[in-house]
């Protein structure tokens, strides 16, 4: 059986298991099987493949018809200019999430040496992404997983990890606190696509994260918070951010146009007055 036929049969497969890129699924799986690039799957496209090529590629294509996410399939996944190592105990970093990255950089225009926390920092995506392309930056990561630490050992980038509960235990000030925390109602699960139910539940689920984390900052905060948001509930984390004392509240939309990001400014000697 040639490349081109395998290629063709798994496209079919994935296509039929309700993913709907399922050719760009099945060009990268079976290019990571066959340790190929995409193009040269079609330069190679009339190679007959040996059973044990097959076989490669038929354990991933499989999984990936699971619907397990095509992040964890592969093992890796890039985000802005780091390819991060990707599996189950993280979320699988986003699109939508570069747009946080965009953010803070642009807040810390200016800004010498800032310091800034990642909260609940998964697989590392948003401190490393920072720390790389502001490398004056101290970052620190509170709740930070083990995944993180294999990502930054990888790159050769130095952030501070620490264990706890959001930002128990991490001393301020920091010039930016940034987090993309659980923000999806237990009751959306069944709607979402099945993709989902493979990635930790206690990073999707919202049972008050934001609130408290919004809260907390205030104490160890000089500068800007910046949080990743359901697209649906931005307004009403802008209106808490406000009450909290908050100023300087803002709304960004994502590549998509959905209102993904909110931010906020925390100054304590300004503050204190409006703290409720």
């Amino acid at each position: 059986m040639t490349l081109a036929a395998v290629l063709k049969g798994a496209t079919e497969y994935l296509s039929a298991r309700g993913v709907d890129t399922a050719r760009v699924d099945a060009e990268l799986l079976l290019a990571r099987a066959l340790g190929l690039s995409r193009i040269e799957l079609y330069t190679q496209h009339d190679r007959p493949l040996t059973e044990a090529e097959r076989a490669a590629a038929r354990e991933l294509v499989q999984r990936r018809g699971r619907r397990e996410p095509l992040a964890y399939v592969l093992g890796d996944w890039d985000f802005r200019r780091l390819t991060l190592k990707t599996d189950a105990r993280a979320l699988v970093p986003r699109p939508e999430t570069e747009i946080v990255v965009e953010r803070c950089l642009a807040l810390l225009d200016g800004v010498a040496a800032p310091r800034i926390a990642d909260v609940g920092t998964g697989s590392g995506a948003i401190a490393l992404a920072l720390k790389q392309e502001r490398p004056d930056a101290r970052v620190v990561a509170p709740e930070a997983l083990a995944l993180a630490r294999e990502n930054a050992d990888a790159h050769g980038l130095e952030v501070e990890l620490v264990e706890g509960d959001l930002l128990a235990g991490v001393r301020g000030p920091f010039q930016l606190v940034v987090s993309n925390p659980p923000y999806v109602d237990a009751g959306e699960l069944e709607t979402l696509e099945p993709e989902l139910g493979w990635e930790p539940r206690a990073a999707l689920v919202d049972t008050g994260q934001t609130g408290r984390l919004a809260r907390g900052a205030r104490d160890v905060l000089d500068g800007w918070l910046v949080l990743e948001v359901h697209e649906r509930r931005a307004g009403s984390a802008a209106e808490d951010l406000s009450t909290l004392g908050y100023d300087g509240v803002s709304i960004k939309l994502d590549l998509a146009g959905r209102e993904r990001v909110v931010e906020a400014r925390w100054a304590p000697t300004t503050a204190a007055s409006n703290e409720p």
